[in-house]
């Protein structure tokens, strides 16, 4: 039994140092589909994306009608109409919108065998009606506390696998699971496996086994050693947490980000407002939600450079308070996009950047309508692409590798299907991207160069074997919570 995922016939030595797709039964459990092109990502390998509507992200790039993306194993070498490439392997991408990965800043992985089982609930019972059911009390008092490595490694493979064939090449785990080192070293272990590029969010664990803030140091020294990866790291500083500034401290010690849910039902602004009134924020600083907060504090954080990742509709549905969608752009912020439970919400990226053009034209059109000649900008979809690609990559800090098509930026890249019955025919890159497509669109995944999924068809993967072991970890989960499996509850 293997130590970091806890599964019969499966040992370390079959999980790849390098990123993902070891030899178990799981991975790697299938040859690749047929026309794919053999050793992407590898050095000297070259692909040649060839005769796609190219969504660059970057202005010094542009965009354009026809052109092709030419990759050299990890990295974009080149963009443009009519490249030559020598022997490259050509991938067709007529009828494609070709542009950067997304990039979700917000998402615990680490429930994806509990989808949907809170749909209809909130975060916390406040005594109104649909608080019976709830996210703290349920989720994280009850279901997380009976998770074995195992589970969380089971769970956030599947997740990360089920981002993947949604086009999402970038993720920031935010599993509050870390109830041991067994724990975390699942958890990291799930992220290299899946192969997709993913910041590791060290969140809080309970417990007599957890370790959590102090192993932080091992984590980084362990296994984030090298920026020359696919992960890195993030330090949780939980400020509902006692304690919480021994964790902002270690982060700031170890050099990464600190992230933090910041929600004011959790009764979260008088710290929050401390910190801000301290000079504690900073460009290091990566807010979630941001809900109920003073304009004090929003100020502060502004001013310090800090990074806001909205989850619109978990903060619509699950009374976290109204996105601060206009308060971020008010304010200059130019915010993320982050899925946050599957629990309650589904983590693809069509569903977060339709959420977020909507409600905010709703606000802008509510006004107009009223009579105000002074309203805000609405933002449009080329701004909602850009939230969940190059502003997530930048509130990551990985805007350096990720999140544009650019020449010398590694190769994550995503093949949209433009020619298909929900998008055919095509008349406006960005508008068809937000307003028309879901994950089906989604043809062709590449991460770092490397193939992940192709032709509607994930890589390297036993889907059935893997949602097979997902219901096992389900049942477990009931089982050992002691909470009833209704699959019919009101």
């Amino acid at each position: 039994m293997c130590r970091y995922c806890g599964l019969v016939g499966y040992s370390p030595a079959d999980h790849s140092a390098a990123g993902g797709n070891g030899g178990s039964s799981i991975l790697n459990a299938r040859p690749n589909p047929a026309g794919m092109p053999d050793g992407s990502g590898g050095a000297g390998r070259r692909l040649l994306i060839k005769g796609g509507h190219v969504l660059s992200m970057d202005p010094a790039v542009g965009d354009f009608v026809t052109a092709d993306v030419l990759v050299s194993g990890s990295k974009i070498e080149a963009i443009g109409p009519s490249l030559e490439a020598g022997d490259a392997a050509v991938i067709d991408a007529s009828g494609m919108i070709v542009m950067p990965g997304f990039i979700d800043t917000h998402h615990h992985q680490f429930e994806t065998a509990l989808r949907g089982f809170l749909a209809d609930s909130i975060l916390i019972n406040d005594g109104q009606p649909h608080s019976v059911f709830n996210y703290y009390e349920h989720m994280l008092q009850k279901f997380s506390m009976v998770y074995r490595p195992r589970d969380v490694y089971v769970n956030e493979l599947f997740g990360s696998f089920a981002q993947l064939d949604a086009g999402v090449t970038t993720v920031m785990d935010v599993s509050q699971i870390h109830h041991s080192p067994e724990h975390s070293d699942a958890a990291v272990q799930a992220l290299r496996d899946a192969g997709r590029r993913a910041v590791f969010g060290y969140f809080e664990g309970w417990g007599d086994a957890a370790k959590y803030p102090d192993d932080a140091r091992r984590l980084k020294s362990t296994h984030f050693a090298s920026d020359d990866q696919l992960l890195t790291m993030v330090m949780g500083g939980e400020i509902y947490l006692p304690g919480h500034e021994k964790a902002w401290t270690i982060g700031r010690e170890l050099g990464i980000p600190i992230a933090l849910h910041v929600v004011g039902t959790f009764g979260m602004q008088p710290t929050f407002d401390d910190l801000a009134r301290s000079g504690q924020f900073g460009a290091d600083n990566i807010f979630i939600h941001m809900t109920g907060m003073s304009d004090m504090a929003w100020k502060a954080a502004a001013d310090a450079g800090s990074h806001v990742s909205l989850s619109v509709p978990i903060e619509m549905t699950m009374r976290h308070g109204m996105p601060p969608i206009q308060k971020a752009l008010d304010l200059g912020m130019q915010p993320s996009l982050s899925s946050d439970v599957e629990c309650t919400m589904a983590a693809d990226p069509f569903t977060q950047m339709r959420a977020t053009m909507t409600l905010q034209r709703a606000f802008i059109n509510e006004q107009a309508l009223g009579g105000r000649t002074d309203c805000a900008a609405m933002v449009t979809s080329r701004d909602v692409v850009r939230f969940a690609t190059l502003e997530g990559a930048r509130g990551l800090k990985l805007d350096h590798k990720t999140g544009s098509l650019t020449p010398g930026k590694e190769a994550d890249i995503v093949l949209l299907d433009a020619n298909a019955i929900n998008v055919a025919p095509l008349n406006h890159v960005t508008g068809a991207v937000v307003t028309l497509m879901d994950r089906t669109n989604v043809d062709t995944v590449l991460v770092a160069g490397s193939i992940r999924k192709w032709r509607g068809q994930l890589v390297g993967v036993d889907m059935g074997k893997l949602r097979r072991d997902l219901e096992a970890s389900r049942d477990h989960l009931f089982e050992a919570s002691g909470i009833e499996r209704d699959i019919f509850r009101n």
